[in-house]
């Protein structure tokens, strides 16, 4: 069962943090990550809240959110029609209000003892501090095929002439400043997988440095990713943030998103 409430908890009192987990046909994993992510909030020392963000689903993913108890960590839905991992953020990020946020996946990938190294870094000055499986400290299982790990190589070195320096653009394990979180995720134009590349990409654009740190990563069954399927539609997006990067703004009317580059909702583990 998920953790029962102690005290006022952080109910009573803006959460400092906000975590948004973008959630696509994830009745069945949700409650076990939902439980592990309220647990760990629960023992930090500050309040926190939790904002699920059900990207269209078909499932009772929805249900699972507004079912789940009231406890010492908030946990609260909210619809993001648009197909895509970047839309269902993008919507999460804009309906913070706390000081400090992230995002994580529905099946907590990486150990949510990395939150307390998160925070840490926001707590000192860094505005922008992600999960890098490629740095030097981290552990990772990983299970894709051969094909797959290919593609990522592939897919590391075009989104590394995006966000120099940055050595893993989609753990999904990201924690910002909220102001800034904010700004950026209004900005935001990739609704699927590549959209974490526009997100840091724009973070460095605004002055902010992105940190990375290392985490223990455990590859969870159940990925909807296909490289035969997506990697098409990824090139397309890697080349609409060159460009976007690089146009001069345009006038606030133009649409929220730019169409889908794959037919179903793509960037969830």
């Amino acid at each position: 069962m998920p953790p029962s409430p102690q005290g006022d908890g952080g109910t009573s009192r803006p959460p400092l943090l906000e975590i948004v987990v973008p959630a696509y046909n994830e009745e069945r994993r949700l409650p076990g990550g939902l439980l592990q992510l309220c647990a760990k909030l629960a023992r930090m020392p500050f309040p926190a809240a939790v904002i699920v963000v059900d990207n269209n689903s078909t499932d009772r993913t929805a249900e699972v959110v507004r079912g789940w108890p009231a406890g010492p960590v908030p946990v609260r839905l909210v619809r993001c029609p648009t197909p895509g991992k970047g839309a269902a953020v993008r919507t999460g990020l804009m309906d913070t209000t706390a000081p400090f946020v992230g995002f994580c996946d529905a099946d907590m990938a990486t150990d949510l003892d990395a939150v307390d190294a998160a925070l840490g870094l926001l707590l000192s000055g860094e505005r922008v501090v992600v999960g890098s499986r490629g740095h030097a400290g981290s552990i990772v299982e990983n299970r894709h095929s051969r094909v797959r790990e290919l593609g990522a190589a592939w897919f590391r070195a075009l989104a590394g002439a995006l966000v120099p320096g940055v050595s893993d653009t989609q753990c999904g394990f990201k924690f910002f400043d909220g102001v800034l979180a904010r700004e950026v995720a209004a900005l935001l134009r990739t609704p699927g997988f590549a959209f974490d590349v526009e997100l840091l990409a724009r973070c460095a654009a605004e002055g902010s440095q992105v940190h990375e740190i290392p985490v223990r990563w455990q590859d969870v069954p159940g990925s909807r990713f296909s490289p035969a399927r997506h990697t098409f539609g990824i090139v397309l997006e890697l080349g609409r943030i060159w460009l976007r990067l690089r146009a001069r703004p345009r006038p606030a009317a133009r649409p929220a998103w730019d169409p889908p580059a794959a037919p179903d909702p793509v960037g969830y583990p």
